[in-house]
């Protein structure tokens, strides 16, 4: 049965009062927190006076008036001169005759959030012991006397003293643990190592940040804690730390196929360095978040400086293409006619060279859906093998033990297409390309590619993801590993080149993201003012076990919304009929907590566009009842 905080404060009184000294706790503010009946008794002191609140001077002037002090002229200004002493409060010790003739100490305690807590002893008896020592000890001298009275005060104040070190150490101990305790739950490793490179300190926290490390590393070096590799990328830092030197970096972990973001601080004293402080962060997440933007940055960029240069070209190769036309139909030589063929042959593949331009520099924003990574796999399989020779197999293989995660399939299908024509392209006729899915200490998705060719040349490793470089000569664009590059890096991932005992090996990681269950069937409001959409729409959503009911108007929309308060989801186009659109139906969703998922024609970069996927998510037409499916089991929000 838990405790109140009346019950407990109860207890702490009836303990207080049990106690032999007086005892009185006063605030910061010079108000009376607490005090034991000893202390009323000892002082004759009347009951506001002893009630939490009542403010210090009222007590002294009390005092004061009562001649517990002794013969006091200016009462006022005593009571003034004790409460600036108050206000700078100071540990003190002391004894004090009163004016009815007893004896008591004085043991004054400062408190650490402010105020102070004061401990009155009656020694008179003792006092008296030691007068009647004095007078009866004839055989004593007045120096032995003097000694054992200052001995029995010397006593007292260490008394005293033990007291107040035992709280300051009760302090101390607690400032320690509260210490230890923030330290354990920050997301960071914090250690520190000393000059031998020796963990001295660590908080719990080392195998979260980096796994597969172990947790008990007192006593162990750095470089055994962390591994070869991984101290080979911190270990030019550490020795500048040991120079001195402050720094913060970033180095990707191998063992955990993670990001580190590590921050060195030397432990400086009076003899010099006496260590280092560590404090190390998993950033893997915002890395990946941090790669996205710059991608979305650099296609801004290379969209904003190639749409005028290839509107221009577009318009020189639809003049050449025309003047090539007019002149195959011209009297010529016959050696002309192969001349204008292959003009024209390159003019044509200019023209696709500057489709594939628009699509890697255009806007493209990413679409992460739910998506079961089986099917996708086995859709991939069907549409890549009948682009493959009699003789080449294709093999996927998943190895993932969850199947459900949050990708986008369009840009990953396009993606892998592109590295399975690539690695067809490099295997000889008869061989095989291996196509595999894993999960990366939970961290990344991972896709690889594997063909039976030669491998990458240096160079190609080296140059292979730049745009336009080929080893195809006239027969490739040099944009199919870039695009790949671009759609990977768009997605927060990474694309890895190497060689194998095989041939290439290409390897995708995207983050991993892990799909939340399928929404449940409930009931719709379709809101579309296409009457042969909607039809089609609705016959999608009662296949996947939804009720639905229809609207062509946000009016229409919000007169069934008030009427059906069961409505668990809204589907609504972008433009409606009327002036307004599912925007508006998407600020009511909102209020209401409604969840609203919007469907358009639009293009991605129209305004209408770009501020629904600031409220909900959005699918592009047209799109199949697969692909709604997972659209509408994405998130709720942007």
């Amino acid at each position: 049965m838990t405790t109140s905080k009346k019950q407990t404060e109860a207890l702490i009184m009836a303990g207080l009062n049990l106690i032999q000294p007086a005892l009185s706790i006063y605030d910061q503010d010079l108000q009376l927190a607490a005090c034991n009946h000893r202390f009323k008794d000892m002082f004759n002191l009347p009951d506001n006076l002893i009630t939490p609140g009542a403010h210090f001077s009222d007590c002294i002037r009390h005092l004061a008036s009562t001649g517990e002090y002794g013969i006091v002229s200016d009462i006022e200004t005593f009571v003034q001169d004790r409460v600036e002493i108050a206000r700078a409060f100071v540990p003190h010790y002391m004894e004090r005759t009163r004016a009815n003739g007893r004896t008591i100490t004085v043991e004054g305690s400062p408190l650490p959030q402010g105020g102070w807590v004061t401990v009155y002893t009656d020694i008179t008896t003792t006092k008296r012991q030691e007068a009647l020592m004095r007078t009866r000890s004839e055989e004593l001298n007045d120096q032995v006397l003097l000694d054992a009275e200052e001995l029995a005060r010397t006593n007292r104040k260490l008394e005293a003293t033990v007291a107040a070190l035992k709280e300051a150490q009760r302090e101390l101990t607690a400032m320690e643990a509260h210490t230890r305790l923030t330290a354990e739950m920050m997301p960071a490793h914090i250690a520190h190592i000393d000059r031998d490179q020796r963990y001295t300190y660590s908080n719990q926290q080392l195998t979260a940040v980096m796994p597969r490390r172990p947790s008990d590393i007192i006593g162990r070096h750095i470089a055994d804690t962390l591994g070869s590799e991984a101290y080979g990328q911190i270990e030019t830092y550490l020795n500048e730390a040991f120079q001195g030197k402050d720094s913060v970096f970033e180095f990707n972990d191998k063992i955990s196929s993670r990001r580190i973001r590590t921050a060195l601080t030397p432990d400086k004293n009076s003899k010099g360095i006496n260590g280092v402080y560590v404090l190390s962060m998993d950033v893997t997440e915002e890395t990946q978040a941090r790669v996205a933007l710059q991608q979305t940055h650099k296609r801004e960029m290379a969209a904003q400086l190639t749409n005028g240069l290839a509107h221009d070209f577009a318009n020189l190769l639809t003049i050449i293409l025309g003047m090539q036309g007019k002149l195959q139909k011209m009297p010529l030589p016959d050696d002309a006619d192969a001349l204008i063929t292959a003009t024209l042959s390159a003019a044509r593949r200019g023209g696709t060279l500057l489709n594939r331009i628009a699509g890697m520099t255009g806007h493209r924003s990413l679409q992460l859906l739910p998506t079961d990574l089986d099917d996708f796999l086995t859709e991939l399989q069907t549409l890549a093998s009948p682009l493959l020779s009699d003789g080449l197999t294709l093999t996927i293989k998943n190895h993932c033990k969850k199947s459900s995660f949050l990708i986008d399939p369009g840009m990953l299908r396009d993606s892998l297409l592109n590295l399975i024509l690539n690695a067809r392209d490099a295997s000889p006729s008869s061989g095989a390309i291996t196509v595999q899915c894993y999960t990366v200490e939970n961290t990344w998705l991972e896709f690889s590619v594997q063909d039976g060719g030669n491998g990458f040349s240096p160079n190609a490793l080296q140059n292979a993801l730049n745009p336009f470089f080929t080893t195809k000569g006239g027969e490739g664009s040099g944009l199919g590993l870039s695009m790949v590059y671009d759609m990977t890096k768009l997605a927060g991932g990474e694309v890895l080149l190497s060689n194998s005992f095989q041939g290439a090996h290409v390897t995708l990681r995207l983050p991993l993201r892990t799909a939340a269950p399928s929404r449940q069937p409930g009931l719709v409001l379709l809101v579309e003012d296409n009457l042969d959409l909607r039809s089609s729409m609705r016959d999608m959503l009662t296949e996947l076990g939804h009720s639905v009911v229809e609207a062509s108007s946000v009016a229409e929309a919000m007169a069934l919304w008030d009427g059906l308060p069961d409505i668990a989801l809204i589907l609504s186009d972008l433009v409606l009929q009327g002036e307004e659109t599912g925007l508006d139906l998407g600020g009511h969703a909102q209020r209401t907590q409604t969840p609203v998922h919007f469907m358009t024609s639009l293009p991605p970069s129209h305004d209408l566009y770009q501020q629904a996927t600031q409220i909900a998510p959005v699918i592009p037409k047209p799109f199949g009842a697969e692909d709604l499916s997972r659209f509408l089991n994405s998130k709720d929000v942007p």
